[in-house]
């Protein structure tokens, strides 16, 4: 059976991108092995080369990457700071890819992107695809899913169009796996 990883790229408790997560994973549930993993568990000090070279690479990005690797596939949700990823998630991306560059490679990715406004942190999602390609990831799909509070209520999505659309975009990666 196929395993398949999702986590936010968050570090709140109450994450947006991460309930969205789990509404998807647990669409996958019946075809495929799926966990979550919560970012927030690999917690890492600030990357710097002068802190690598005395320490060397952080047993959490280390684990972050064994997690990655014990998996097919990947569903990732952003969230988007001033226009880019989080300082948390770009820094654990930082460790890991010092431990190995290509952490993602072989890994079919469903990137998604959740905000409360309507952009669907769009700014952020072109970065984020773009740099997974970098890491060796196939993002096979990607979906924004503006105005969260708005169209998702109870672990469910209530509008219909973006229903319509992740149902499709989830097919898509699924069949990718």
């Amino acid at each position: 059976m196929k395993r398949i990883l999702g986590f936010a790229g968050s570090n709140s408790s109450k994450s947006i991108n991460a309930q969205l997560v789990a509404n998807l994973l647990n669409r996958l549930s019946s075809d495929f092995e799926t966990n979550q993993i919560d970012i927030r568990d690999y917690e890492l000090p600030f990357y710097g080369e002068d802190l690598e070279n005395e320490k060397g690479i952080p047993n959490k990005a280390q684990d972050f990457a064994a997690e990655i690797e014990k998996n097919d596939a990947v569903i990732i949700a952003i969230n988007e700071h001033n226009g880019s990823l989080s300082a948390v998630f770009k820094n654990l991306i930082d460790w890991v890819s010092r431990h190995n560059r290509g952490f993602l490679s072989d890994k079919k990715i469903l990137l998604i992107a959740a905000s409360p406004g309507g952009s669907g942190a769009a700014t952020a999602m072109a970065y984020a695809k773009t740099a997974f390609g970098i890491f060796g990831g196939d993002v096979v799909a990607t979906l924004s899913f503006p105005n969260f509070y708005d169209n998702f209520k109870e672990g469910e999505i209530t509008n219909t169009a973006i229903e319509s659309e992740i149902t499709s975009k989830l097919n898509t990666f699924a069949q990718q796996i």
